[in-house]
């Protein structure tokens, strides 16, 4: 259990409290001035705080501290005591976010029911905050390509780090699991990730999401920025966000520190930040969507995550992993995957990337009997391998072409859908077609397919001479 903070300058009323609190199980600290009472929330965070508001001889009163704890350890409950209550300085320290106000003397059943009631708010938000924690599967990486090792060789480097970093790449590869991985690995890993979807916020609710509120009626809304205080603020599809609202963004980069809508305190955080974009940011700056400046703070070490085209050996494990994934999160059968829906899956096109391939991969297993290996022809009719020569596809015009041109075309694209299955690695296509090494190369060499490097991987592609 949490212990209680009590700060009061009357040394008899703080003992008197702590002896009530101990007498009922609570471990309990004391501080007589606003000094001492800022090293105990240094020295370690309380599970609540009984605060008088008047404190003879110190540089701050109750008020003043109040503001401190909100801001600095926003989950600790603070219960108001005062010899000299009134109704105003009640609503003050309600506003300030206190969580109770109680006017001395005081009735000790009452003080014990605020206290306890207190408490269980102060577990809650530790369990919430603790829930928010655990969400390390969702940072789990999976792979084995050589574009994926580069990949995570750059995501390895950069978590021990707090620099900036803009995650680039097409819709679905995997940015948002990329940017969990560097949270979990990193020294901020036991403190909140929360994420800002900048393309579905209304953009005019923007700066109260990201930065809360103040008001007389609701007191203190705490925005995202807040709730991200020690740990990482995650920017998804930051091109998305308002000019306007981008401005004040690269005044927190700078300051630390914001104010609330409608407030008038400065908030101070700390928080590593990342970002992400499927846009050309240098497109968006030249047509004035994106500012510069914020741009340059943003993209202190840029990384792109690869497509699923570039990375098509990873396919297979990554869709076992989607099925072990539903096993444990929904209750699926788990199944084995065919040697021939594991070669068709890597052969198909997947401009979703990992994400269509995932949506593929739990559309199977609900369809399914849960019974059996998942074999090719379990696959949705909907995902259809691509029909043009750049994509390795099996064209159905081979009908209409002579015998030699028919089978020609047919090799090309078999022996081009095969290379890029096993990522450009020469010899396990030749093992697996059944070819000798050199026999493969004269092929490839008489059919004008050759090989190049993309995004770490050997792919093949139609010579163009």
């Amino acid at each position: 259990m949490s212990d209680i903070l009590v700060v009061d300058d009357e040394r008899d009323i703080r003992e008197l409290i702590c002896d009530i609190l101990q007498d009922e199980g609570f471990t309990t600290r004391m501080a007589g001035n606003s000094d001492e009472a800022m090293a105990e929330l240094n020295k370690s965070e309380p599970g609540l705080m009984i605060l008088d508001i008047w404190l003879k001889d110190s540089n701050m009163d109750g008020i003043d501290i109040l503001g401190h704890v909100k801001r600095d350890n926003p989950e600790v409950p603070v219960v108001i005591i005062s010899g000299h209550g009134n109704v105003e300085i009640a609503v003050a320290a309600i506003k300030q976010g206190a969580y109770d106000f109680i006017e001395k003397p005081f009735n000790i059943d009452q003080l014990m029911v605020v206290i306890k009631r207190a408490m269980e708010t102060s577990r809650l938000r530790r369990e919430n905050v603790s829930l928010r924690r655990q969400d390390t599967r969702s940072a789990e990486m999976v792979g084995s390509s050589s574009a994926f090792r580069t990949l995570k060789n750059q995501l390895d480097k950069v978590t021990k780090s707090n620099g900036r970093v803009m995650l680039t790449g097409g819709a679905g590869t995997g940015k948002e699991v990329a940017a969990r991985y560097i949270h979990a690995e990193s020294n901020r890993a036991d403190a909140p990730f929360v994420t800002v979807s900048s393309a579905s916020i209304q953009p005019d609710h923007m700066e109260e999401v990201l930065f809360g509120r103040e008001s007389q009626q609701r007191g203190v809304e705490q925005g995202l920025l807040e709730q991200a205080h020690g740990g990482v603020i995650y920017f998804d599809e930051v091109a998305d966000m308002p000019l306007a609202t981008q401005a004040k963004i690269l005044r927190v980069l700078v300051d630390q520190s914001f104010t609330r809508v409608g407030g008038t305190a400065k908030v101070r955080v700390d928080l590593r930040v990342i970002s992400s974009t499927t846009k050309d940011l240098s497109v968006e700056i030249a047509e004035g969507r994106f500012r510069e400046e914020l741009y340059h703070r943003l993209n202190v070490v840029p990384v792109e995550v690869p497509s699923l085209e570039d990375r098509r050996e990873d396919v297979p494990e990554l869709a076992r992993h989607f099925i072990d994934q539903f096993n444990r999160e929904q209750g699926m059968a788990v199944r084995e995957l065919g040697e021939d829906a594991a070669a068709m899956l890597q052969t198909m096109s997947w401009p979703g990337n990992v994400r269509q391939l995932k949506n593929v991969i739990e559309r199977v297993m609900i369809l399914g009997d849960g019974t059996g290996p998942i074999e090719a022809r379990d696959l949705p009719g909907q995902v259809e391998a691509p029909t043009s020569d750049e994509d390795m596809a099996l064209s159905a015009s081979l009908t209409t072409l002579p015998l030699r041109e028919a089978r020609e075309l047919f090799e090309r694209q078999y022996l081009m859908a095969q290379i890029n299955r096993f990522g450009g690695n020469i010899s396990r296509t030749a093992s697996f077609v059944g070819m000798e090494r050199s026999a493969l190369h004269r092929k490839l060499k008489s059919l004008g397919v050759v090989t190049t490097s993309k995004a770490g991987t050997r792919v093949a592609q139609v010579s163009e001479g």
